[in-house]
């Protein structure tokens, strides 16, 4: 009787560790998670594409199918944050690309922070990218 308790508590051990290892692994840190640009310089003008990837760090893996909760693009590098401007989201080219119509009136520095949820993770991405608007 000892040694079927026994077995039976061993038994239910080993499955305990091995579904809380396998529970530590799948899950990623959300700080795991950034936002690329596809193109650091953008010509400015109206209706300009911003094209930006969203990737694990982790693996380097695109990740699709993100929630974009959070848009802004304004020209807080050149110290006017106030010249904000719509940012509208377009149909991305491919898995893990993000893509934004935005009118960007003048050259210099944009911000574009956005943030994002990324499915079966807690928390939220954060990200504050700048692009170059040119002539």
């Amino acid at each position: 009787m000892k040694t079927l308790r026994l077995t039976r508590a061993v038994q239910a051990a080993v499955v305990g560790i091995a579904m809380a290892g396998s529970v530590a692994t799948a899950r990623a840190d959300i700080k795991d998670y950034e936002f690329q640009l596809a193109d650091q310089a953008i010509k400015a003008g109206p209706d300009r594409i911003i094209t930006v990837r969203l990737i694990n760090k982790a693996t380097g893996k695109p990740v699709p199918d993100a929630v974009i909760f959070a848009t802004r693009l304004d020209m807080a590098p050149d110290g006017m944050q106030e010249m904000a401007t719509k940012v509208t989201p377009v149909p991305g080219s491919e898995p893990g690309t993000y893509r934004f119509k935005a009118t960007l009136s003048m050259a210099g520095g944009w911000q574009l922070s956005l943030g994002a949820k990324v499915q079966g993770e807690t928390g939220t991405v954060e990200n504050k990218l700048v692009i170059r608007a040119e002539k």
